[in-house]
């Protein structure tokens, strides 16, 4: 087998997980109520705002969606004791963290394209004018926003031995980096100027509070498409807080997570 093969058997297995589609079409509500509600009552509705809409909203969401998708790929298989037929095959560790991490993007970076499909088909239907580049872009962003979540969960399944333990990890990461996002930076604040005194500036915590969360890198990174009056970053941003470097800190959380995976799954003790 290759890479190829354990993805397509895996995309065949976990496509019938309904826990995975109804969280899945969670997003695809919020699709429909963002561009709906963004045009009620509005003698000329704005495409972009129904964009930023989305985007924020569905920020929240992605997450759960890929964490629910990933987070038990290889430890789900670990603890029953399949992987071991997987890897007999024979598949190297390799093939198996980068063959699920194929099929798991897949089936969320699916169920996105789907939204943003509807998305934009009730952007024509109910707003003046779609702006494509616009649409086209912010796509782009929240794809590869998907792609680094994908990442961290497959990271956290090839690197627990137990289906708990994936769980815990995935929870973790959960609400670290979204629930509990707005916190950091008054954490970092607290730790590296009050308790250390290292006197940081504002601009270094906020790129400090970006690179530690995916989700405040995404916003920022939105800049990139987003009108300047929308857009998170302001044009006398240093240029460590540039939306093009907020691009480089989600391609570090897609790449870094599946290298640890890799590197501690063929390490790991499989019994």
């Amino acid at each position: 087998m290759s890479i190829a093969s354990v993805a397509r058997k895996d995309f065949l297995d976990v496509r019938r997980a309904k826990i995975v589609w109804f969280v899945a079409s969670l997003y695809l509500l919020i699709a429909v109520l963002m561009f709906y509600f963004g045009q009620q009552g509005v003698d000329d509705p704005e495409f972009h705002n129904a964009l930023l809409a989305l985007s924020g909203n569905g920020a929240i969401l992605i997450p759960l969606i890929a964490l629910v998708t990933a987070y038990l790929a290889i430890a789900g298989e670990r603890e029953s004791g399949s992987i071991k037929y997987m890897l007999s095959i024979p598949n190297s560790r390799r093939d198996v963290v980068l063959g699920k991490f194929i099929s798991r993007s897949a089936i969320v970076v699916g169920s996105i394209l789907v939204a943003f499909a509807l998305a934009g088909a009730l952007g024509l239907l109910w707003y003046p004018s779609v702006d494509v580049g616009m649409f086209v872009g912010a796509l782009a962003l929240t794809t590869l926003f998907t792609l680094t979540y994908v990442s961290v969960a497959i990271g956290i399944s090839a690197v627990s031995a137990s289906r708990s333990r994936a769980m815990g990890g995935a929870i973790a990461v959960y609400f670290v980096t979204t629930v509990l996002a707005n916190l950091i930076r008054t954490g970092l604040d607290w730790v590296f100027n009050d308790i250390a005194g290292l006197g940081l500036s504002s601009d270094a915590l906020t790129f400090t509070e970006s690179a530690l969360s995916p989700m405040n890198a995404f916003f920022r990174s939105l800049g990139l498409v987003l009108p300047d009056d929308l857009a998170v970053t302001a044009p006398d941003n240093p240029w460590y807080l540039e939306p093009e470097l907020m691009l480089v800190v989600l391609f570090v959380w897609l790449l870094v997570p599946l290298a640890i995976g890799i590197i501690q799954f063929e390490r790991a003790n499989l019994g």
